[in-house]
């Protein structure tokens, strides 16, 4: 069994028509890139691992041909979301003449949504100025922070999480390929914990692969699932207010399992409701509040600390 190199990016689709379950939309952009010179500037929305990246690489590959590498450039706003990297890279790369048989060059703009509302501004300019020989496909998970003279300027696709039936036979065939034993408990596993986004299952099952075959308890010690009875024991803890030993074990999981902190929150509400808890409604409130600010982009840390004090109080 060879697990040499990532899967992700060996199995990654090459045409629209091999993208996994998104059929509406493949259809919508097929029909838009017929005639290049008509597409619109594109965004593209949804969670991750749903295939808006690889739908704007194989929209490129499909326009640009064989000049794909030369006339895109694809760039990560989250890494550099200041007005520079804007100006600098996109104003560079838009202006460099010279073009041969293309009808534009194609500038992809991931996670657009984490650049500062003043960058967005700068880069509305820019769409505009480089319009007659650029393309925009701007790629986000929260549209709504996505500034409106930007959304108006794009013909938007909203990317939904893939279903189960879909992730599932995708593992099959590259499993297949792989020649992996799997079974359909273990592949379940991978899609629960994955919960639609394609590339974490890939992910996990080739981690999984590095064990054995793909059984249920495989799947659950690659993901660290097995770490989640734990997570009942921080909240028995902090609910009868030891919040120092309920902070050690869930900086334990974090720190040391890898468990991110929207896993923790996610199996900490599975845990309230396997707990019966009399007052379950004031628990998820909690919850919930510390999600949001955690979502909005508050100190994980801190909050999830807070939340733990928050919890010890509702008994007592």
């Amino acid at each position: 069994m060879s697990v040499a190199g990532m899967w992700v990016e060996k199995y990654r689709p090459q045409i629209l028509s091999d993208i996994v379950n998104q059929t509406e939309i493949i259809g919508s952009l097929q029909a838009l890139t017929k005639d290049p010179t008509d597409m619109p500037h594109l965004l593209f929305s949804g969670s991750a691992g749903v295939g808006k990246t690889t739908t704007a690489l194989c929209i490129a590959r499909q326009i640009l041909g064989e000049y794909v590498k030369d006339y895109t450039l694809e760039l990560n706003a989250s890494d550099e979301r200041g007005i520079g990297m804007v100006r600098e890279k996109v104003k560079k790369f838009s202006r460099y003449a010279g073009m041969v048989d293309v009808p534009f060059k194609i500038i992809i703009l991931d996670e657009a949504d984490e650049m500062t509302s003043d960058a967005q501004t700068a880069l509305r300019r820019i769409i505009e100025d480089t319009a007659k020989n650029c393309r925009f496909i701007l790629i986000a998970n929260n549209i709504s922070k996505i500034i409106d003279p930007i959304q108006s300027r794009c013909a938007t696709f909203k990317f939904t999480s893939i279903p189960e039936e879909d992730v599932i036979s995708h593992l099959e065939k590259i499993s297949k390929k792989e020649k992996i034993k799997t079974d359909k408990k273990g592949l379940k596993e991978i899609y629960d914990y994955s919960e639609g986004d394609l590339r974490h299952a890939i992910n996990l099952l080739q981690a999984t692969a590095s064990i054995g075959a793909i059984s249920e308890e495989h799947v659950k010690a690659s993901a660290g699932l097995t770490k989640t009875t734990d997570v009942d024991g921080v909240l028995k803890l902090s609910l009868e207010g030891k919040i120092l030993d309920a902070r050690e074990k869930m900086i334990e999981l974090i720190k040391v399992y890898g468990m991110s902190e929207s896993d923790f929150l996610k199996y900490l509400n599975s845990a309230v409701f396997k707990s019966k808890h009399e007052k379950l409604s004031d628990i998820l409130k909690v919850i919930a509040k510390y999600d949001y600010r955690i979502l909005v982009g508050a100190n994980p840390e801190i909050q999830l600390s807070a939340l733990l004090a928050e919890l010890g109080k509702i008994e007592n």
